[in-house]
């Protein structure tokens, strides 16, 4: 029993050994798995049930098999020496480019968008955005760390930064608008960091949010014209682009005004989060008591976060806010401990990529924010999302990594 136990520490020991980086932010991927695994079990058991004929278990073993595929990545990308991305980020920027023009006009079309794209042999999707986010903000930490000197002159500094983010919006807005939207902003927060004239940044956000103020004018207008009621969108005979519209401004229309007299799935999802959210209350009903998850479109996915406020309460709620804030801040302690330009913004830039789409994600499902698409990272259901969520991480990882072995250099020189 003893060399069971010792053999067993022993494993242990060399696993911590060759996990490099920050430890507190491996800490988080832990937590954030095991909240996966409990929320996806919990809210797929009806889809499992009727989709397998009673095998409930199908994707809990799915999503383990997700959350080790994913670890692997962070393992072996956190092994990677940071500066390699660097030179990789490039190329990784110009192949998304007409991946993005693809998934636009030949992609894979589900719920009105088309964002997907089915690779060949293995007949799996995936989502062009995720490898789209992260090759900007790659592209971004490096054309910023290159253009500390001339960031100032909105010709020769700004506007070779701002160009590649205006490109990657505008490709995945038609499709997935909130996405643009989110990478947009913290495209502006890491120029902010990156010493950008405040200028030059709300020149571009003023441009930005014009189609934003004509969206909710368009929201108010119809409310207006229909009395009250909102109109579930007749998607025959119109064009793709035009169905995006339509569908953007319902669900600007449910958010501003409710939707309680609307039977649109968006209302639907919102009002049915709402009903989780208030059954949870302080503890929540108790790990896979949650009935919600039968009446709510996607609980698995977009609409996680109101499953385990229903199952775990308001304290459970308050922890993975926690988790997602202790991520964050570890990876802002790793930007200011990075001596390098390039690995410092690199860090910041996907950790404030995770954390917003996080906090994007939560509050929509507590109806601070209207209906989206996004997923909340490394706790929805595993896809293409998560692996690339992963591959963030491990990113990150490396440079927390690099600026350890640093910082143990210096630690010895000054000692000897």
């Amino acid at each position: 029993m003893e060399e069971i136990v010792n053999h067993k520490s022993h494993i242990v020991h060399r696993f911590r050994s060759r996990t490099k980086g920050d430890k507190v932010i491996w800490t988080t991927v832990v937590l954030l798995a095991l909240v996966s695994l409990l929320a996806v079990y919990s809210s797929t058991g009806l889809l499992a049930y009727k989709m397998y004929k009673g095998n409930t278990e199908i994707y809990l073993f799915k999503q383990f098999a997700f959350i080790i595929i994913g670890v692997l990545i962070i393992y072996f990308a956190h092994q990677v020496n940071y500066i390699i991305y660097s030179k990789v980020a490039k190329i990784l920027f110009l192949v998304s480019i007409p991946l993005l023009i693809y998934t636009l006009f030949f992609g894979v079309k589900l719920n009105e968008g088309s964002r997907w794209i089915r690779l060949p042999i293995i007949n799996l999707t995936f989502q062009t955005s995720d490898l789209a986010k992260l090759a900007l903000f790659m592209f971004l930490s490096r054309l910023l760390s290159k253009k500390q000197d001339v960031i100032k002159d909105f010709r020769k500094g700004f506007l070779p930064v701002i160009i590649p983010v205006a490109i990657v919006c505008v490709l995945i807005a038609p499709a997935n608008l909130s996405t643009a939207l989110l990478i947009g902003a913290t495209s502006m927060m890491l120029m902010f960091i990156g010493r950008a004239r405040a200028k030059h940044l709300l020149l571009t956000v003023s441009v930005a949010l014009v189609p934003v103020i004509i969206l909710i004018c368009a929201a108010v207008i119809r409310h207006k014209s229909n009395d009250g009621a909102i109109e579930t969108v007749k998607t025959e005979g119109r064009s793709h682009l035009f169905i995006r519209v339509d569908t953007w401004i319902n669900r600007v229309e449910t958010f501003i005004y409710g939707g309680k007299e609307s039977n649109d799935e968006d209302s639907y999802q919102v009002n049915q989060a709402k009903i989780a959210i208030a059954k949870g209350g302080w503890v929540g009903l108790g790990p896979g008591n949650s009935q919600q998850r039968n009446f709510l479109p996607h609980p698995y996915s977009d609409f996680i976060y109101a499953i385990i406020i229903e199952e775990y309460g308001l304290v459970g709620g308050a922890f993975v806010v926690f988790i997602y804030l202790v991520f964050l801040f570890r990876s802002i302690r790793i930007f200011k401990k990075c001596p390098f330009a390039f690995g410092a913004f690199l860090a910041l830039g996907l950790s404030f990529t995770l954390a917003i789409q996080a906090l994007a994600n939560m509050a929509v499902n507590v109806n601070l924010f209207p209906v989206t698409g996004v997923t909340l990272p490394l706790v929805s259901m595993g896809g293409s999302s998560f692996l690339f969520t992963c591959l963030a991480i491990g990113i990150i990882l490396s440079v927390a990594r690099n600026v350890e072995q640093l910082e143990g250099e210096k630690q010895v020189q000054a000692e000897s």
